[in-house]
């Protein structure tokens, strides 16, 4: 039998005024998956991010989040996942450390745990040469390495990921992979947005694309690599992808979402 899902929504639903940002989603994530979400600008990623961590209610629907109904249970939920948000959130008026020392303390760890774990993250995130710089004053690149940091200090058993690779160097981004396949080797689950299909591709098992509001695909990257060859060629594309004859994510996105939109015009004073 099946591990039961460690994210569920039933017709979850988010309305803004007259605009229906998200319609209707049913997403099913297993334990252990990396799981990667995927659609255009404006297709109701982050909207949807943000439902499951109990940033913004619902306007229907259901969310349960390890087992637990995400609006009866949202302190017990939010003690045990991570999120790096789209806008990280962070206090630019503290140091590194003081801020992760002040993650690790809202998240229930005691005072030693919390300062031991600091340091070893602003150790593993390279951030450990200028103590006293403050936040605001960090690169949005070491902002972004700081906000993953807070994000995993209470070994979270889910891990919500926001363009987590936006403006991290090379080096740097390949620490994270690694960290975060990691988790995934240990048990935790990673539910991670991104614009960069190649990592996307990389890193995760199992993928849904949202697009208008709607979910459009959801399965594991072969499921979808099956469904989108059955249905024959389109003006997308002739199918016979570029990793030896195998279709790349990037030509299943398009393939899903991008057949109703024009993808030939061209600007007349660039042709």
């Amino acid at each position: 039998m099946d591990p039961a899902p460690t994210i569920s929504t039933q017709n979850l639903t988010r309305r803004f005024g007259d605009l229906v940002a998200v319609e209707s989603v049913n997403l099913q994530v297993a334990p252990g998956q990396f799981f990667g979400f995927l659609g255009p600008n404006g297709a109701g990623k982050s909207t949807t991010i943000k439902m499951l961590t109990g940033l913004l209610a619902p306007s229907s629907g259901r969310i349960e989040v390890l087992g637990l109904d995400l609006e009866k249970n949202p302190v017990e939920v939010k003690r045990q996942i991570g999120v790096v948000p789209e806008g990280m959130a962070l206090f630019g008026r503290l140091t590194g450390s003081e801020f992760l020392n002040f993650a690790g303390r809202m998240y229930g760890l005691d005072r030693e745990t919390a300062a031991r774990r600091t340091a070893e993250l602003l150790d593993f995130m390279q951030l450990a040469d200028q103590p006293k710089k403050l936040v605001t004053d960090y690169s949005h690149g070491m902002q972004k390495k700081l906000a993953m940091a807070a994000a995993v200090i209470h070994g979270p058993k889910i891990l919500f990921l926001d363009e987590p690779f936006e403006g991290v160097d090379a080096i740097a981004a390949g620490t994270l992979k690694n960290m975060l396949q990691g988790m995934i080797a240990r048990g935790a689950t990673i539910f991670l947005t991104s614009h960069v299909l190649e990592i996307v591709e990389r890193l995760c098992s199992h993928v849904a694309i949202i697009d208008q509001g709607r979910l459009v695909a959801q399965g594991s990257l072969e499921q979808l690599r099956a469904g989108v060859e059955a249905q024959g060629p389109t003006g997308s594309g002739n199918g016979s992808g570029a990793l030896g004859g195998r279709m790349t994510l990037e030509e299943i996105f398009l393939r899903t979402v991008g057949g109703a939109r024009d993808t030939s015009q061209e600007l007349s004073w660039l042709g």
